[in-house]
Protein backbone atom coordinates (compact mmCIF):
# COMPACT_ATOMS: atom_id res chain seq x y z
CA UNK A 1 0.00 0.00 0.00
CA UNK A 2 1.10 3.59 -1.16
CA UNK A 3 2.01 5.92 1.91
CA UNK A 4 0.15 8.91 1.46
CA UNK A 5 2.04 12.21 1.17
CA UNK A 6 1.27 15.67 0.37
CA UNK A 7 1.63 19.35 1.29
CA UNK A 8 -0.65 22.31 1.51
CA UNK A 9 -0.40 26.10 1.97
CA UNK A 10 -2.13 28.06 4.93
CA UNK A 11 -1.78 31.36 5.60
CA UNK A 12 -0.16 33.47 8.86
CA UNK A 13 0.23 36.63 10.26
CA UNK A 14 3.64 36.35 8.41
CA UNK A 15 2.66 34.95 5.70
CA UNK A 16 1.72 32.15 3.42
CA UNK A 17 3.69 29.33 4.88
CA UNK A 18 3.81 25.18 3.70
CA UNK A 19 3.20 22.13 4.95
CA UNK A 20 3.90 18.32 4.21
CA UNK A 21 3.54 14.99 5.25
CA UNK A 22 4.02 11.25 4.56
CA UNK A 23 1.71 9.28 6.32
CA UNK A 24 0.41 10.26 9.50
CA UNK A 25 3.67 12.56 9.97
CA UNK A 26 5.04 15.94 9.27
CA UNK A 27 7.84 15.96 6.99
CA UNK A 28 8.29 19.74 6.78
CA UNK A 29 7.47 22.92 7.73
CA UNK A 30 8.30 26.11 5.36
CA UNK A 31 8.15 29.76 5.98
CA UNK A 32 6.78 32.35 3.84
CA UNK A 33 9.52 32.71 0.93
CA UNK A 34 9.17 36.06 -1.72
CA UNK A 35 6.48 33.94 -3.63
CA UNK A 36 3.96 31.26 -3.58
CA UNK A 37 6.23 29.41 -6.15
CA UNK A 38 9.41 30.02 -4.53
CA UNK A 39 7.64 28.45 -0.92
CA UNK A 40 7.04 25.41 -2.36
CA UNK A 41 10.13 25.07 -4.00
CA UNK A 42 11.82 25.38 -0.60
CA UNK A 43 9.69 22.60 0.75
CA UNK A 44 9.87 20.64 -2.10
CA UNK A 45 13.52 20.47 -1.78
CA UNK A 46 13.55 19.06 1.88
CA UNK A 47 10.23 16.98 1.25
CA UNK A 48 10.67 15.71 -2.10
CA UNK A 49 8.64 15.90 -4.97
CA UNK A 50 4.98 16.09 -3.30
CA UNK A 51 1.99 17.24 -4.56
CA UNK A 52 -0.43 20.00 -3.58
CA UNK A 53 -3.63 18.16 -1.13
CA UNK A 54 -6.66 20.53 -0.84
CA UNK A 55 -8.12 19.75 1.19
CA UNK A 56 -5.30 18.27 3.34
CA UNK A 57 -5.96 15.88 6.15
CA UNK A 58 -8.05 16.64 8.87
CA UNK A 59 -4.84 16.20 11.51
CA UNK A 60 -2.64 18.21 8.71
CA UNK A 61 -5.41 20.84 8.91
CA UNK A 62 -5.18 20.89 12.94
CA UNK A 63 -1.76 21.16 12.88
CA UNK A 64 -1.59 24.30 10.32
CA UNK A 65 -4.62 26.04 13.23
CA UNK A 66 -2.33 25.14 15.52
CA UNK A 67 0.77 27.29 14.05
CA UNK A 68 -1.18 30.20 12.66
CA UNK A 69 -2.69 30.57 15.83
CA UNK A 70 0.68 30.66 17.19
CA UNK A 71 1.68 32.96 15.08
CA UNK A 72 -1.80 35.06 16.31
CA UNK A 73 0.04 35.54 19.48
CA UNK A 74 -1.68 32.87 20.75
CA UNK A 75 1.12 30.36 22.36
CA UNK A 76 0.47 26.80 21.56
CA UNK A 77 1.62 23.82 22.48
CA UNK A 78 2.92 21.41 19.66
CA UNK A 79 3.35 18.21 21.49
CA UNK A 80 0.59 16.83 19.34
CA UNK A 81 2.35 17.49 15.87
CA UNK A 82 4.18 14.37 15.07
CA UNK A 83 7.55 15.02 13.25
CA UNK A 84 8.79 12.67 10.68
CA UNK A 85 12.73 11.99 12.21
CA UNK A 86 13.81 9.33 10.00
CA UNK A 87 16.85 10.30 7.86
CA UNK A 88 17.83 12.91 10.72
CA UNK A 89 20.99 11.93 12.47
CA UNK A 90 20.73 10.97 16.20
CA UNK A 91 22.78 14.16 17.44
CA UNK A 92 19.84 16.19 16.01
CA UNK A 93 17.23 14.68 17.23
CA UNK A 94 18.30 15.05 20.17
CA UNK A 95 19.24 18.92 20.00
CA UNK A 96 15.31 19.30 18.55
CA UNK A 97 13.95 17.71 20.92
CA UNK A 98 16.11 19.77 23.55
CA UNK A 99 14.74 22.82 21.54
CA UNK A 100 11.08 21.77 21.99
CA UNK A 101 11.33 21.88 25.54
CA UNK A 102 12.25 25.83 25.15
CA UNK A 103 9.08 28.00 25.87
CA UNK A 104 7.85 30.65 23.99
CA UNK A 105 9.37 34.34 24.49
CA UNK A 106 12.67 32.56 25.84
CA UNK A 107 16.01 32.32 24.54
CA UNK A 108 18.78 30.39 24.80
CA UNK A 109 22.82 30.02 23.43
CA UNK A 110 23.41 27.62 21.24
CA UNK A 111 26.01 26.24 24.24
CA UNK A 112 23.23 26.27 26.27
CA UNK A 113 20.99 24.18 24.27
CA UNK A 114 24.02 21.78 23.65
CA UNK A 115 23.99 21.15 27.10
CA UNK A 116 20.15 20.41 27.15
CA UNK A 117 21.04 17.80 24.44
CA UNK A 118 23.38 16.53 26.95
CA UNK A 119 26.63 17.76 24.67
CA UNK A 120 28.21 19.88 26.45
CA UNK A 121 30.84 21.97 24.15
CA UNK A 122 28.69 21.33 21.04
CA UNK A 123 27.70 24.58 20.34
CA UNK A 124 29.00 24.59 17.01
CA UNK A 125 27.55 21.16 15.92
CA UNK A 126 24.19 22.31 17.51
CA UNK A 127 24.35 25.51 15.51
CA UNK A 128 24.44 22.96 12.43
CA UNK A 129 21.93 21.15 13.38
CA UNK A 130 19.80 24.04 13.87
CA UNK A 131 20.46 25.47 10.53
CA UNK A 132 18.98 22.46 9.02
CA UNK A 133 15.97 22.39 10.97
CA UNK A 134 13.10 21.38 8.74
CA UNK A 135 10.32 21.89 11.43
CA UNK A 136 10.94 26.02 12.30
CA UNK A 137 8.08 26.82 15.03
CA UNK A 138 7.34 23.54 16.11
CA UNK A 139 11.15 23.00 16.83
CA UNK A 140 11.94 26.44 17.59
CA UNK A 141 15.00 27.42 16.28
CA UNK A 142 14.25 31.26 16.55
CA UNK A 143 14.73 30.99 20.26
CA UNK A 144 18.22 30.19 19.62
CA UNK A 145 20.83 32.90 19.98
CA UNK A 146 24.63 33.58 19.69
CA UNK A 147 26.38 33.32 23.16
CA UNK A 148 25.88 37.28 25.06
CA UNK A 149 22.78 37.09 23.52
CA UNK A 150 24.14 37.78 19.67
CA UNK A 151 21.77 37.19 17.31
CA UNK A 152 23.17 34.60 16.01
CA UNK A 153 22.21 32.71 12.30
CA UNK A 154 18.93 32.23 10.91
CA UNK A 155 18.59 30.67 7.39
CA UNK A 156 14.73 31.32 6.54
CA UNK A 157 13.88 33.89 4.34
CA UNK A 158 14.16 37.52 5.82
CA UNK A 159 17.02 36.19 8.25
CA UNK A 160 17.58 38.25 11.14
CA UNK A 161 14.37 40.25 10.46
CA UNK A 162 12.23 36.59 10.30
CA UNK A 163 13.66 35.85 13.49
CA UNK A 164 13.35 39.02 15.39
CA UNK A 165 9.54 39.13 14.30
CA UNK A 166 9.02 35.64 15.37
CA UNK A 167 10.38 36.14 18.83
CA UNK A 168 8.52 39.55 19.09
CA UNK A 169 5.40 37.73 18.56
CA UNK A 170 5.95 35.65 21.60
CA UNK A 171 6.83 38.85 23.46
CA UNK A 172 10.72 38.44 23.09
CA UNK A 173 13.20 40.69 21.80
CA UNK A 174 16.36 40.01 19.49
CA UNK A 175 19.36 42.22 20.83
CA UNK A 176 21.05 43.13 17.77
CA UNK A 177 21.82 46.67 17.92
CA UNK A 178 25.10 47.61 20.71
CA UNK A 179 25.70 50.95 22.23
CA UNK A 180 27.29 53.61 20.37
CA UNK A 181 31.65 53.87 21.56
CA UNK A 182 30.92 57.61 21.74
CA UNK A 183 28.46 60.25 23.87
CA UNK A 184 25.80 60.96 20.93
CA UNK A 185 25.07 64.06 23.04
CA UNK A 186 28.44 65.03 22.79
CA UNK A 187 28.74 65.08 19.17
CA UNK A 188 25.13 66.48 18.26
CA UNK A 189 26.83 69.41 20.48
CA UNK A 190 29.93 69.48 19.30
CA UNK A 191 28.22 69.71 15.31
CA UNK A 192 26.21 72.67 16.17
CA UNK A 193 28.85 74.41 17.72
CA UNK A 194 31.29 73.89 14.72
CA UNK A 195 28.33 74.35 11.91
CA UNK A 196 25.88 77.31 12.67
CA UNK A 197 24.17 76.62 9.22
CA UNK A 198 24.16 72.63 9.92
CA UNK A 199 22.52 73.52 13.57
CA UNK A 200 19.56 73.98 11.67
CA UNK A 201 19.07 70.48 10.12
CA UNK A 202 20.66 68.54 13.06
CA UNK A 203 17.48 70.69 14.86
CA UNK A 204 14.91 69.33 12.65
CA UNK A 205 16.07 65.87 12.91
CA UNK A 206 14.54 63.41 15.09
CA UNK A 207 15.90 62.21 18.54
CA UNK A 208 16.94 59.08 17.29
CA UNK A 209 20.41 57.88 17.73
CA UNK A 210 22.02 55.34 15.15
CA UNK A 211 22.37 51.84 15.98
CA UNK A 212 25.54 49.67 15.66
CA UNK A 213 24.98 45.82 14.51
CA UNK A 214 26.88 43.66 16.17
CA UNK A 215 29.26 41.93 13.71
CA UNK A 216 30.56 38.49 14.49
CA UNK A 217 33.80 38.69 12.11
CA UNK A 218 35.06 41.22 9.09
CA UNK A 219 34.50 38.21 6.94
CA UNK A 220 30.31 37.66 7.74
CA UNK A 221 29.78 41.08 6.81
CA UNK A 222 32.00 41.67 4.09
CA UNK A 223 30.08 38.37 2.52
CA UNK A 224 26.59 39.85 3.36
CA UNK A 225 27.94 43.20 1.35
CA UNK A 226 28.94 41.58 -1.64
CA UNK A 227 25.37 39.54 -1.37
CA UNK A 228 23.78 42.65 -0.93
CA UNK A 229 25.24 44.80 -3.46
CA UNK A 230 22.82 46.13 -5.94
CA UNK A 231 20.23 44.44 -5.08
CA UNK A 232 16.70 45.14 -2.84
CA UNK A 233 17.16 43.98 0.89
CA UNK A 234 14.36 41.24 0.48
CA UNK A 235 16.14 39.82 -2.49
CA UNK A 236 19.33 39.85 -1.39
CA UNK A 237 18.43 38.10 1.67
CA UNK A 238 16.72 35.46 -0.04
CA UNK A 239 20.40 35.02 -2.00
CA UNK A 240 22.07 35.26 1.45
CA UNK A 241 20.03 32.29 2.74
CA UNK A 242 20.63 29.37 -0.23
CA UNK A 243 24.25 30.41 -0.16
CA UNK A 244 24.18 29.53 3.89
CA UNK A 245 21.94 26.68 2.94
CA UNK A 246 24.06 25.62 -0.05
CA UNK A 247 27.51 25.81 2.60
CA UNK A 248 25.45 23.46 4.79
CA UNK A 249 24.42 26.50 7.06
CA UNK A 250 27.58 27.89 7.91
CA UNK A 251 29.29 30.61 6.04
CA UNK A 252 32.93 29.85 6.49
CA UNK A 253 35.83 30.62 3.89
CA UNK A 254 37.01 27.50 3.98
CA UNK A 255 33.16 26.23 2.77
CA UNK A 256 33.08 28.80 0.12
CA UNK A 257 35.99 27.42 -1.59
CA UNK A 258 35.17 24.01 -1.34
CA UNK A 259 32.08 24.75 -2.45
CA UNK A 260 31.91 23.95 -6.45
CA UNK A 261 30.82 27.21 -8.49
CA UNK A 262 27.71 24.99 -9.58
CA UNK A 263 26.08 25.47 -6.33
CA UNK A 264 27.18 28.91 -5.69
CA UNK A 265 25.96 29.96 -8.54
CA UNK A 266 22.65 28.03 -7.91
CA UNK A 267 21.99 29.83 -4.70
CA UNK A 268 22.28 32.93 -6.62
CA UNK A 269 25.53 34.72 -6.65
CA UNK A 270 26.22 35.93 -9.93
CA UNK A 271 29.63 35.58 -11.81
CA UNK A 272 30.98 38.79 -10.11
CA UNK A 273 29.73 37.82 -6.57
CA UNK A 274 30.84 34.49 -6.79
CA UNK A 275 34.74 35.73 -7.65
CA UNK A 276 34.21 38.54 -5.22
CA UNK A 277 32.82 35.88 -2.33
CA UNK A 278 36.31 33.23 -3.52
CA UNK A 279 38.74 36.48 -2.84
CA UNK A 280 37.67 37.12 0.44
CA UNK A 281 37.39 33.68 1.61
CA UNK A 282 41.04 33.23 0.52
CA UNK A 283 42.01 36.74 2.03
CA UNK A 284 40.45 36.01 5.08
CA UNK A 285 42.54 32.47 5.47
CA UNK A 286 45.67 33.92 4.15
CA UNK A 287 44.92 36.46 6.89
CA UNK A 288 44.47 39.52 4.56
CA UNK A 289 41.22 40.41 6.20
CA UNK A 290 41.91 40.97 9.99
CA UNK A 291 39.81 39.22 12.69
CA UNK A 292 37.45 41.28 14.36
CA UNK A 293 39.99 41.76 17.13
CA UNK A 294 42.40 42.77 15.16
CA UNK A 295 40.45 45.33 13.41
CA UNK A 296 39.29 46.97 16.16
CA UNK A 297 43.04 47.90 17.27
CA UNK A 298 43.15 49.83 13.56
CA UNK A 299 42.97 53.50 12.38
CA UNK A 300 39.57 53.88 9.47
CA UNK A 301 42.44 54.31 6.92
CA UNK A 302 44.12 51.35 7.41
CA UNK A 303 40.94 49.46 7.43
CA UNK A 304 40.31 51.09 4.26
CA UNK A 305 42.87 50.21 2.54
CA UNK A 306 42.95 46.66 3.69
CA UNK A 307 39.55 45.69 2.73
CA UNK A 308 39.71 47.42 -0.51
CA UNK A 309 42.13 45.19 -1.69
CA UNK A 310 39.44 42.40 -1.73
CA UNK A 311 37.86 41.69 -4.96
CA UNK A 312 34.13 44.02 -4.94
CA UNK A 313 34.99 45.47 -2.14
CA UNK A 314 35.30 49.53 -2.12
CA UNK A 315 36.11 52.69 -0.02
CA UNK A 316 31.56 52.87 0.21
CA UNK A 317 31.65 48.88 1.81
CA UNK A 318 34.06 49.47 3.79
CA UNK A 319 33.24 52.91 5.53
CA UNK A 320 29.29 51.17 6.18
CA UNK A 321 31.19 48.35 8.07
CA UNK A 322 33.24 51.35 9.86
CA UNK A 323 29.73 53.04 10.90
CA UNK A 324 27.40 50.51 11.23
CA UNK A 325 29.16 47.60 12.29
CA UNK A 326 32.36 48.81 14.48
CA UNK A 327 30.71 52.18 15.89
CA UNK A 328 33.52 54.02 14.54
CA UNK A 329 32.88 58.19 15.59
CA UNK A 330 34.30 60.21 12.34
CA UNK A 331 33.69 58.46 8.95
CA UNK A 332 32.15 59.96 6.53
CA UNK A 333 30.96 58.84 2.86
CA UNK A 334 31.30 61.46 1.07
CA UNK A 335 30.28 59.16 -2.44
CA UNK A 336 26.94 58.21 -0.26
CA UNK A 337 24.03 59.59 -2.42
CA UNK A 338 22.00 59.65 0.83
CA UNK A 339 24.34 62.39 1.99
CA UNK A 340 25.06 64.27 -0.62
CA UNK A 341 21.40 64.60 -1.23
CA UNK A 342 21.06 65.49 2.38
CA UNK A 343 24.12 67.92 2.00
CA UNK A 344 22.01 70.12 -0.51
CA UNK A 345 19.18 70.55 1.20
CA UNK A 346 20.62 71.31 4.95
CA UNK A 347 23.07 73.62 2.75
CA UNK A 348 20.18 74.65 0.15
CA UNK A 349 22.52 74.30 -2.48
CA UNK A 350 21.01 74.76 -5.99
CA UNK A 351 23.54 71.38 -7.42
CA UNK A 352 24.09 67.92 -6.26
CA UNK A 353 27.69 68.74 -4.06
CA UNK A 354 30.65 66.65 -4.84
CA UNK A 355 32.21 64.40 -2.58
CA UNK A 356 35.07 66.49 -2.16
CA UNK A 357 32.61 69.44 -1.12
CA UNK A 358 31.46 67.24 1.08
CA UNK A 359 34.43 66.26 2.70
CA UNK A 360 35.63 69.95 2.84
CA UNK A 361 32.73 70.76 4.31
CA UNK A 362 33.56 67.98 7.10
CA UNK A 363 36.67 69.00 8.42
CA UNK A 364 34.92 70.69 10.62
CA UNK A 365 32.74 68.21 11.83
CA UNK A 366 35.59 66.48 13.03
CA UNK A 367 35.89 63.99 15.26
CA UNK A 368 32.09 63.28 15.01
CA UNK A 369 31.37 62.67 11.30
CA UNK A 370 29.37 59.71 11.78
CA UNK A 371 27.18 61.74 13.34
CA UNK A 372 27.08 64.22 10.80
CA UNK A 373 26.18 61.77 8.10
CA UNK A 374 23.39 60.56 10.24
CA UNK A 375 21.92 63.71 10.19
CA UNK A 376 22.75 64.60 6.28
CA UNK A 377 21.07 61.09 5.91
CA UNK A 378 18.17 62.59 7.92
CA UNK A 379 18.01 66.00 6.30
CA UNK A 380 16.57 63.66 3.18
CA UNK A 381 13.28 62.83 5.36
CA UNK A 382 12.74 66.42 7.22
CA UNK A 383 13.92 69.40 4.84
Amino acid sequence: MKTESGCALFETTIGECAISWRGDRVTCIQLPEMTRERTLERLRSYAGAVEVSEPPPRWVSAATRTIARHLEGASQDFDRIPLDLDGIPPFHRKVYEAARRVGPAKKVTYGELAKLAGSPGASRAVGQAMAKNRFPIVVPCHRIVGAGGKPGGFSAFGCLETKARLLEIEGARLERGADLPFDWAKAKRHLRRKDAVFARAIDKAPPLRLEVQAISSPFDSLLRAIVFQQLNGRAAATILARVKAALGGDATPRAILATSDEVLRGAGLSRAKLAAARDLAAKTLDGAVPTLDEIRAMDEETIVERLTEIRGIGRWTVEMLLIFGLGRPDVLPATDYGVRKGFQRAFRMRDLPTPSQVLERGERWRPYRTAAAWYLWRATETT
